[in-house]
C-alpha cells in the first residue's frame, strides 16, 4: 500500500506536466461568400427534400430508386465498412475500463511408493486497469469515435452518387426513347419526300442526281437508329447494374422525358454546404480524427501508469478451495515510462501533427471544391435555360423553312437542295433541342447532388445499427 501511495502521488505530480486535452476542436474557418452569382430566386424552398428525386413526378423513377437503395452493391459494401468502423470504435473504448481475466489450475499426486493421494486446486481472478492521466485512451476512443463518423459521411457520399447517377441514368434512357422516336420521324419525312421527289422524275421535273440525293438522306437517317438503340441497350444495362439486377432481365418502359416533370430547386446559403455536404463532413471528421491522434502520440511520450490486483486461493483440499484460510488478495500498481527510444516517440508525434496540418489543408480544399461545383452547375442551369428558349425559336423558324421549301418544290419554284438543306436543318436542331432537354434535367440531378442532397446528418447517426439510412 505505502509503494501503491507513492506511485500515486508521482503520478499527481506529473498530471501536471499532462497536455490539455483539445479532442473535439473546431474546424478551421473557410471564407464563404455570402451568395451565389448565378442564384435563382428564393420563394421555392431552399433545400431540397430526402426524396428529391420524386420531384421528376416519376413513379417509376422513385421506386427504382428505392430498389437502387436496396440492391446496389457498392452500396452494400459501404454499409459492411461502416459496421467495421462500428466495431472498431466499440474496441477503441475498451480501453477505458479495467480488464478481469480468471486463472484456475488442479493438480494431483499419485505416489509411486507409500503414502496417499493428494488434490490440490488453485484459482486467481486478476484485475489490471491502466490509468488515463495523459488522455491516451480517451483520444483513441475519440478518434474512433471520428473515424465512425467519417464511415458515416463516407457511406451518405456514395449514396447521393449512387442515388443521382440512377435518376441521371434512368433520364438518358427516356430521352434515348424520343431520340428513336424524332429519328424514326425523320426517316418518314425523308420518305415522303423520296416519294415527291420520284413523283417529280416521273413528271421529267426532277433529275436522276435529285432522285439519288434523296435516296442517300433516306439511307443516312435509317442508319442513326441502328446506333441509337445500342446506346439504349448500352444505359438500360448501365441502370440496372446500379439497381443491383442483372440487365437481361431489366427494361425501361416505352416513355419519354415528356412524362418528367422539371422541379425548381433553389442554392440556399452556401455557408449551409458545410453542413449539407457529407463529403465536407467527411474532411471534417478526418480533421477530427487527426486532432485525436496527435494527443494519442504527445501522450506516449508520457508514463504509463496500471494498477493491478488479484484475489485467489489455493489448497491442498480441493472441497475447502474457499475457505477464508486459504484466501490469497494482492494489489500492485506500477509506472513504465520511456527512456531512450532514439526519438520514436517524437518523430511519431511530430508525423501526427503534420498529418493534421495536411488535413485542415484539404477540408479547406473540400469547401471550397463545393462552392465552386454548386457556382458551376447553377451557371450550367442558367445557360441551358437560354439555349432552349432560343433552340425553341429556332425549331419554329426551322420547320417554318422546311415547309415552304416543299410546297415551293412542288409547285418548281425551288430546286431539291434547297429542300435538302431545310430538311437537315430541321433535323439537327430537334436533335439539339432533345439534348438540350436531357442535359437541362440531369443539371437539375448534379445541382441536387451538388447541395447534398436532402441529407441530414442526424439522419444517418446509428445508420449500421438500424439498417440504411434513406439517401439524400
Amino acid at each position: 500500500m505505502r509503494a501503491v501511495g507513492l506511485i500515486a502521488a508521482a503520478c499527481a505530480v506529473l498530471a501536471g506536466c499532462a497536455p490539455a486535452a483539445r479532442v473535439g476542436s473546431m474546424p478551421p474557418k473557410v471564407a464563404l461568400p455570402a451568395g451565389w452569382s448565378a442564384g435563382e430566386t428564393a420563394q421555392a424552398r431552399a433545400w431540397p427534400d430526402r426524396d428529391w428525386w420524386s420531384s421528376f413526378g416519376s413513379a417509376e423513377l422513385s421506386g427504382m430508386v428505392e430498389s437502387g437503395q436496396a440492391g446496389n452493391l457498392e452500396l452494400a459494401a459501404a454499409l459492411a465498412r461502416l459496421r467495421q468502423a462500428e466495431g472498431q470504435a466499440r474496441i477503441a473504448g475498451v480501453a477505458l475500463l479495467p480488464t478481469v481475466d480468471f486463472y484456475s489450475g488442479s493438480d494431483r499426486s499419485l505416489p509411486l511408493g507409500s503414502g496417499s493421494t493428494s488434490t490440490s486446486a488453485s484459482g486467481q481472478l486478476h484485475i489490471a486497469y491502466e490509468v488515463d492521466f495523459w488522455g491516451k485512451n480517451k483520444a483513441s476512443v475519440a478518434a474512433a469515435a471520428a473515424s465512425l463518423e467519417g464511415n458515416r459521411d463516407d457511406r451518405q457520399t456514395i449514396e447521393l452518387t449512387v442515388t443521382s447517377a440512377i435518376v441521371s441514368t434512368y433520364l438518358q434512357v427516356l430521352s434515348l426513347h424520343d431520340r428513336l422516336a424524332s429519328a424514326r420521324a425523320h426517316v418518314a419525312n425523308a420518305e415522303h419526300v423520296l416519294k415527291l421527289v420520284q413523283a417529280q422524275r416521273s413528271a421529267g421535273a426532277a433529275s436522276p442526281l435529285d432522285l439519288a440525293r434523296q435516296r442517300s438522306v433516306v439511307a443516312g437517317q435509317q442508319a442513326a437508329i441502328p446506333e441509337l438503340l445500342q446506346q439504349q441497350r448500352e444505359a438500360q444495362s448501365a441502370l440496372a447494374i446500379l439497381l443491383g439486377r442483372a440487365p437481361q432481365t431489366f427494361k425501361v418502359a416505352d416513355h419519354g422525358l415528356d412524362t418528367i416533370s422539371l422541379p425548381h430547386v433553389t442554392p440556399g446559403l452556401p455557408s449551409e454546404l458545410l453542413a449539407r455536404r457529407p463529403d465536407i463532413r467527411r474532411a471534417e471528421a478526418s480533421l477530427a480524427e487527426a486532432d485525436a491522434n496527435v494527443d494519442v502520440a504527445r501522450a506516449a511520450l508520457f508514463p504509463n501508469i496500471r494498477l493491478t490486483g488479484a484475489l485467489g486461493a489455493q489448497s491442498s483440499a480441493l472441497l475447502s478451495l474457499l475457505n477464508a484460510p486459504n484466501l490469497v488478495a494482492n494489489v500492485s500498481a506500477s509506472l513504465m515510462t520511456p527512456i531512450f527510444d532514439a526519438g520514436r516517440l517524437k518523430r511519431e508525434r511530430d508525423i501526427a501533427i503534420a498529418r493534421k496540418q495536411e488535413l485542415v489543408q484539404v477540408y479547406r480544399a473540400a469547401v471550397l471544391g463545393a462552392l465552386a461545383e454548386v457556382g458551376i452547375v447553377l451557371g450550367q442551369i442558367h445557360s441551358l435555360d437560354e439555349q432552349r428558349k432560343l433552340k425553341t425559336v429556332e425549331l419554329e423558324e426551322a420547320k417554318l423553312a422546311f415547309d415552304l421549301a416543299e410546297i415551293r418544290y412542288r409547285v418548281g419554284a425551288e430546286d431539291l437542295m434547297t429542300v435538302l438543306d431545310t430538311q437537315r436543318a430541321l433535323s439537327d436542331v430537334q436533335n439539339d433541342l432533345g439534348l438540350l432537354k436531357l442535359k437541362r434535367l440531369q443539371a437539375t440531378v448534379s445541382l441536387y447532388k451538388a447541395l447534398g442532397g436532402g441529407w441530414q446528418a442526424d439522419a444517418v447517426a446509428g445508420a449500421a445499427a438500424g439498417g440504411a439510412p434513406r439517401p439524400g
